[in-house]
């Protein structure tokens, strides 16, 4: 398979056997209007290799299909975005310095 197409993007976290390839094609807007950036293609291959290295399955994904996907709604904890008291300290009052500031 890396000859054919290459080594994967990502592999499954608990299964090396699982490979993932992404393919993302996007239109430039014009430098002014970066908003009129449209996403074209946006597909997935997804194989599964057996314990001996032969493609078991392969499964392909188009971004019509990334519609249908139901994304879970929790959210994990960072403790690194998270920050520290002196950090949310400092952001809270920045925010109250500059909220109803008229400009």
């Amino acid at each position: 398979m890396i000859n054919l197409i290459g080594n994967p993007h990502t592999k499954s976290i608990d299964d090396e056997n699982l490979w993932f390839y992404f393919d993302r094609k996007i239109t430039t807007g014009s430098m002014f209007n970066m908003k009129d950036n449209k996403l074209i293609e946006n597909n997935v291959l997804v194989i599964r290799f057996n314990k001996l290295g032969v493609v078991e399955n392969k499964e392909f994904y188009n971004k019509n299909d990334m519609k249908k996907i139901a994304y879970s709604e929790m959210k994990t904890d960072n403790p690194v975005t998270r920050g520290s008291f002196v950090t949310k300290f400092l952001q809270s009052v920045k925010q109250k310095m500059y909220g109803k500031r008229k400009f």
